[in-house]
């Protein structure tokens, strides 16, 4: 009798490993823009074309990349972010397995734009199913723009399963406002096939709560704070007498 185990083709094993970390448009959003704002970025587009199954844009004006960066960010488990066991125990940015990138490469077109604001010329590159297509010096704006074209294009059976463009977006724009919220400090915007969804500007937290949610907060929402020896938490709740049956506003 033969032998019954193989090791998968490293593209297969990809894309598996992939659909672990992106399971819709959203979580390809969550991980690029949680990447903006590991990169120091106070301004992030988010642009966005038919709810991302056709395109998600993340730009950004963070450190951007050295030429030699830009294509190993795309390596699994390559991360700037720990080097070492002992620095998952001291972790302050949203991100640091090395993942994200190389499983958004793995299952759709990428195009990397990115400069480091002391250097005179960029980098592009060129991703296809974990595929390096090219990569070249260009002129480009300081910072990053990961460009995501048609996400799924090589795993037809998880495209097949996403939802209505409505329910898509609705998971897009419920990213956006949580990670927003938390960075009231950072200028976000959302693009939605050509449309203005956001424009929120640096404010403070009370102010970008009102900025996503609605002026009608502004005189319903209360500060809350507590501290003990381990954790400090400090946010805003709603007065008793306004609630919801819904967990829509809860962040």
């Amino acid at each position: 009798m033969p032998d019954l185990i193989q090791l998968l083709p490293e593209s297969v094993a990809n894309q598996i490993a992939a659909g672990e970390v992106i399971q819709r448009p959203s979580s390809a959003v969550k991980e690029l823009l949680e990447n903006a704002i590991d990169a120091g970025a106070n301004v992030i587009q988010l642009i966005i074309k038919d709810a991302g199954k056709t395109l998600i844009q993340v730009v950004d004006n963070g450190c951007g990349m050295s030429p030699m960066d830009a294509r190993l960010c795309f390596e699994r488990h390559a991360t700037s972010k720990i080097h070492q066991a002992n620095d998952l125990f001291a972790i302050r940015t949203l991100g640091f397995r090395g993942e994200a990138l190389a499983s958004i490469a793995a299952i759709s077109q990428v195009e990397l734009r990115t400069r480091r604001y002391e250097d005179e010329i960029g980098t592009q590159v060129l991703i296809e199913g974990s595929e390096l297509i090219n990569q070249q010096p260009i002129q480009c704006s300081a910072g990053s723009s990961f460009l995501v074209k048609n996400l799924f294009y090589n795993v037809p059976a998880r495209r097949a399963f996403l939802k209505s463009e409505a329910v898509e977006m609705r998971h897009i724009i419920e990213e956006f406002e949580r990670v927003a919220l938390v960075f009231p400090e950072i200028q976000f915007s959302l693009i939605h096939n050509g449309r203005t969804i956001f424009q929120l500007g640096k404010s403070s937290p009370r102010q970008r709560i009102i900025q996503i949610m609605g002026n009608h907060l502004n005189s319903v929402i209360v500060p809350v704070e507590e501290q003990t020896d381990f954790v400090k938490i400090h946010g805003f709740t709603s007065k008793p007498e306004y609630f919801k049956k819904v967990r829509g506003e809860q962040y």
